[in-house]
């Protein structure tokens, strides 16, 4: 899948977070209850539709690894190729071999089309385990469905 090949509505931009997108971001993931730790607006990129933050997600950087995160779209934005326009446009971005974790089925079947393969904990590399490692436990004492991909 190529970025020229994706499009945005015409109502909608993509670009970099500025620091007045901090809150909005923050809600957007908390409304998603995803890990609302490690939230740096400065590493997001952001889709805005109709002057509202439509969807977001960050690029988080590690030594030698980056991590694709907080992938976010908005309710009312759902089901329009926002996803998958952000998610391709943050694979481009990256800079360093790219992993990410996600919950379910559905998601694994979403970023298995862009190249991600699952991986297991003991493969990750040494910089996330810490930060996946919580993850990990879940996983095993609590039957938690997260999954680790490599791109």
């Amino acid at each position: 899948m190529q970025q020229s090949d994706l499009s945005l509505p015409s109502e909608c931009v993509l670009r970099r977070a500025t620091s007045t997108d901090m809150w909005s971001i923050r809600w957007l993931v908390f409304s998603a209850k995803l890990d609302p730790t490690q939230l740096r607006w400065q590493q997001f990129w952001v889709i805005e539709c109709d002057g509202n933050l439509a969807a977001c997600g960050q690029l988080r950087s590690f030594s030698r690894v980056q991590e694709l995160g907080s992938l976010v779209v908005a309710r009312a934005w759902r089901g329009r190729g926002l996803a998958t326009f952000l998610t391709q446009h943050l694979i481009n971005t990256a800079t360093q071999p790219l992993y990410l974790e996600c919950l379910g089925q559905r998601l694994v079947q979403f970023y298995s089309r862009f190249g991600f393969v699952a991986v297991s904990f003991s493969d990750l590399p040494p910089a996330l385990k810490p930060k996946f490692g919580l993850s990990e436990l879940a996983k095993k004492l609590l039957r938690v469905p997260v999954v680790f991909m490599q791109h």
